[in-house]
């Protein structure tokens, strides 16, 4: 299916704050992660832990400067409105695969992420999609 023009830059605006926030040079500013980071934002970590923007805030600004960040496939997005796009894609670190969604919302001009949540998805070498039905698969 081929995005119209308007849901096309919605959708490409929302990808390149996504990969600038997985980028580490941008997580050690904090002023780059609130220029990027809706101010009602929250997110569900791949810990299971919740944050908030001033908690994320704390933790990405305490990034390595030698750290690579993770390797970033399958990303994709749709407009859901106007002003509201959602992405899914994959993220591996360590030899982990890390499932992610996030909200990117914008204001005025702005696109801001306003929602994440990173899932385990287990071993880089052992993920495998489960059709709708099967046993193990979604629900």
């Amino acid at each position: 299916m081929k995005l119209s023009d308007e849901e096309g830059r919605a959708v490409r605006a929302a990808m390149a704050g996504e990969l600038r926030l997985l980028d580490p040079a941008v997580r050690a500013s904090p002023e780059a992660v609130t220029d990027l980071l809706d101010p009602e934002f929250a997110e569900f970590g791949a810990s299971g832990r919740r944050y908030d923007r001033a908690s994320v805030l704390a933790v990405t600004s305490a990034v390595e400067d030698d750290d690579p960040g993770p390797d970033v496939s399958e990303l994709s997005g749709t407009l859901l409105a106007p002003d509201l796009v959602h992405l899914t894609y994959v993220t591996e670190r360590n030899g982990m695969l890390f499932r992610r969604s996030s909200l990117w919302r914008r204001t005025g001009e702005r696109w801001r992420m306003y929602f994440h949540q990173g899932t385990p998805a287990g071993p880089a070498g052992a993920a495998r999609a489960y059709p709708a039905d099967s046993p193990g698969g979604p629900a």
